[in-house]
């Protein structure tokens, strides 16, 4: 009797307790919401894969969109996606990429050209986009994407709420080292089991306690070759450089913006700049679907002063050697290599406020750049001819005044957990174990700053491109440290040096990790398990089953 009276007291006093939370919450005005197995933070391609495996494993999965959109920057102009090796490739991002194949076998989607006659196109500039015995297509238009991501998510049936931001200070509700809500800016309160944090950015890892970096690794760090501070060649050439001041020939004028005054540091040293971030921008050449460019109307001249310099030093270049024009359907294009050199650095910890007025820059120096070639009469005449044929299109990002709303966020924060891809795991020196997706693009990095030597002279710093062999990524990369959080996956903000997520950050990876992000969170759940602790044999055999290709023996031949 006395301990069916001591349980009726314990009943009681957790109803109590749960009663003063939900008085709490509305007290400070937090909406109450349902509680769910698995809660995906950030509608990245990667966030959108996540939701659907673990939906589709019986689990009840909510995603929050940071925006009013899903699909990143997959859906936000970059459709010239990087694959490299589309048979390695497997699992939902597969289904996504033969379901563009399958969209645009009709006819009627092709409004001012044939299938045809864009593939004959495509196969000119050497980038075909698709493979017919696979039924894959990887080149699209962006709402084309975004309307299958949104079936899919729809067919899964994944809850997903739009524009739901994270508070930035005490976001995340935690007991002991598992987190039990996660609070937006709008004051809605999201419970989960297990959370996956599929963002660009990682702020539900950083809100969370897990330890990451932002920027490069020395090379000592890590044993690494690629790391660091990397000088690179002088701006235009060495017997020709540009001039690098306001005033040409005036030290006293002051630096042109964006070129730093003096090297950062030797090579490979440790720095925490971040490689060029940019829009890539959807344009067409389609009379009756064109916006004509406009100049911006804070156009700052100075931000092309150094690239008009670099074009009269250099007068026979081509525009195609400047920014880059992708074929995508229905006269369209993926425009890339605006990028905005010496931006980025603060991007990764700013707040909202801040990111936004970052936003906009990188916008108006897209915008601008385009602007710059077509009217700016230092550039020849032939390439200002070429660049006014191009404008943005009326049938893309309708709520956005046709343009792309989202930034291309090339590296931000890295989760550091107790194992760190590295470049020797994506060179084949060190094979990572324990696999979830292969990686099989270049170890590749952007421009990351613009720097006066002691010559005074402007130096590129940061980039590199070297080829490489597929390899294995490991399902420890996903999780953060036991001690620091038990039941959160990183799948994009994975645990990675600098020069290893050089060649992961590719979206189709992102997609192959994020599902299998979902399928640990799943078994977590099933296991009661921390996500640290979830049997890799059992979820191996999970992704195999989901036809995810994690090795080169279960790969999808042709």
């Amino acid at each position: 009797m006395k301990n069916k009276k001591n349980n009726t007291m314990k009943n009681i006093n957790k109803i109590l307790v749960s009663a003063f939370i939900v008085l709490f919450c509305h007290s400070l005005g937090y909406a109450q919401n349902n509680n769910y197995d698995v809660c995906v933070y950030g509608e990245t391609p990667s966030g959108i894969t996540a939701a659907i495996q673990a939906a589709r494993m019986g689990k009840q999965v909510l995603l929050l969109s940071t925006g009013n959109h899903v699909g990143g920057v997959m859906t936000a102009g970059l459709t010239a996606t990087d694959i490299n090796n589309y048979r390695l490739i497997g699992g939902i991002a597969r289904e996504a990429f033969q379901k563009l194949y399958t969209y645009y076998q009709n006819p009627a989607v092709w409004r001012n050209q044939t299938r045809d006659e864009f593939f004959e196109l495509s196969k000119k500039r050497t980038f075909t986009g698709k493979n017919d015995s696979l039924k894959m297509q990887w080149v699209y238009e962006s709402n084309v994407l975004e309307n299958i991501f949104k079936l899919m998510l729809k067919d899964a049936k994944v809850t997903v709420i739009y524009n739901q931001k994270i508070k930035r200070n005490r976001g995340v509700v935690k007991e002991g080292t598992a987190i039990k809500r996660l609070i937006t800016t709008s004051n809605k309160v999201y419970s989960a089991k297990v959370f996956i944090d599929a963002t660009y950015e990682g702020d539900l890892m950083a809100t969370s306690g897990v330890s990451y970096i932002v920027g490069r690794e020395s090379n000592t760090q890590y044993g690494e070759t690629f790391n660091g501070v990397r000088l690179g060649s002088v701006v235009v050439s060495e017997t020709n450089p540009v001039d690098p001041y306001i005033k040409p020939g005036d030290s006293r004028s002051g630096i042109l913006p964006f070129i730093e005054p003096r090297v950062a540091g030797a090579d490979g040293s440790a720095d925490k700049r971040t490689q060029a971030y940019c829009y890539r921008l959807t344009l067409t050449d389609d009379s009756t679907n064109l916006i004509p460019i406009e100049k911006p109307k804070n156009y700052n001249p100075l931000w092309f002063e150094l690239m008009a310099r670099i074009i009269t030093a250099n007068p026979e270049v081509n525009l195609s050697s400047l920014i880059t024009f992708t074929p995508m359907p229905n006269k369209k294009t993926d425009t890339n290599h605006l990028d905005f050199v010496g931006a980025s650095y603060d991007y990764p910890e700013a707040g909202y406020k801040q990111r936004n007025k970052l936003d906009v820059m990188h916008a108006n120096y897209a915008i601008g750049m385009l602007w710059f070639l077509g009217n700016d009469t230092r550039v020849p005449e032939r390439i200002r001819g070429e660049m006014k044929r191009w404008g943005l299109p009326k049938d893309e990002y309708r709520d956005n005044h046709n343009f792309p709303n989202q930034l291309y966020v090339r590296e931000a924060r890295r989760m550091v957990s107790d194992f760190v891809m590295r470049e020797q795991n994506c060179t084949g020196a060190e094979p990572a174990e324990e696999s979830v997706g292969l990686g099989t693009y270049m170890l590749d990095c952007h421009f990351v700053s613009r720097m006066l030597d002691s010559a005074g002279r402007v130096r590129l710093e940061g980039t590199y491109f070297r080829k490489n062999q597929p390899y294995t990524i490991s399902y420890r990369a996903l999780t953060p440290k036991k001690t620091e959080c038990s039941n959160l996956l990183v799948p994009v903000c994975l645990s990675s040096s600098h020069v290893a997520y050089g060649t992961i950050r590719m979206e189709p990876v992102y997609m192959v990790l994020g599902q299998s992000a979902g399928a640990a969170a799943a078994l977590s759940i099933e296991t009661k398990q921390s996500v640290q602790d979830v049997s890799y044999p059992e979820l191996k055999e999970e992704l195999l089953k989901a036809d995810q290709i994690i090795s080169l023996t279960n790969k999808k031949q042709q």
